[in-house]
């Protein structure tokens, strides 16, 4: 079987960074075996795979280990392929995935994700997320799926280096650590290694967890972030109630074929 493959770059306008994702189109589902496999085969922090239903798309992401209910990055990425190179005519994407309806939209030069928000309760620090970042947060709150860990300022969460094998043993998917930023509101790191990504490098679906954090602590609801990994990247984040609009960019890498 020949499957198209697209490769984009997330939440950025320049190649090589942002947070790269490959988004396969198909006609319909294959097993998920196959689907896992070419995940695993792509090494990439998400394949994301959609099919038509009707006038809008249901759409799937893989980890090169695990099926994940949400990915930012692999949805701006899927939509940046529809409008660049699959002609979507309207201005607007809906998505049917595992977290419920998405939409993507574009607008102003970027493509405009409406994301559910995370519901934020404090916690007392594990003693192994403590020893594993080596760092004394603020506070700590669990999420939907990850730990968010607030420090001090930009340079502590940029001086952070966790010991992953410390970090698999924590339920969930992994950390967000986040702090204010020096030139945008909030700046942030991920590390998922549960899901086999031990620091992810632009993560959209952690700042659904963001956003409701730093719209409390600054009061307001447009917030500028910046993902401080390796590679970096740059997003809009609203607050719309129990929603959150996460906006970026994307550029495309390549396009070729796979025969599975």
């Amino acid at each position: 079987m020949e499957i198209t493959l697209y490769q984009a770059d997330a939440f950025t306008n320049q190649l090589f960074r942002g947070n790269p994702a490959a988004v396969c189109p198909l006609k319909e589902w294959l097993p998920d075996a196959t689907l896992q496999a070419i995940a695993a085969e792509n090494n990439l922090s998400e394949t994301a795979f959609f099919i038509p239903k009707g006038p809008d798309f249901q759409l799937r992401w893989f980890t090169p280990a695990i099926e994940v209910a949400l990915c930012g990055h692999a949805t701006l990425a899927t939509a940046h392929i529809l409008f660049q190179h699959l002609g979507h005519p309207r201005d607007t994407i809906n998505f049917h995935t595992l977290s419920g309806p998405l939409s993507v939209s574009r607008g102003d030069g970027l493509y405009i994700m409406d994301f559910p928000t995370d519901i934020l309760e404090p916690t007392p620090a594990p003693a192994v997320l403590l020893q594993a970042l080596r760092a004394e947060p603020v506070e700590v709150f669990t999420g939907r799926e990850d730990y968010l860990v607030v420090l001090e300022s930009q340079e502590q969460v940029a001086r952070l280096r966790p010991d992953f094998q410390l970090l698999r043993q924590l339920k969930g998917r992994g950390v967000i650590a986040t702090a204010p930023g020096e030139e945008v509101d909030f700046v942030s790191r991920c590390f998922f290694p549960n899901a086999g990504i031990d620091e992810d490098p632009v993560t959209g679906s952690a700042h659904t967890t963001l956003t409701p954090y730093w719209a409390e602590r600054l009061s307001r609801q447009e917030l500028t972030a910046r993902q401080i990994s390796a590679r970096g990247g740059e997003l809009k984040c609203t607050m719309l109630g129990e929603r959150v609009a996460i906006a970026g960019q994307a550029v495309t890498y390549l396009e070729g074929r796979i025969w599975a």
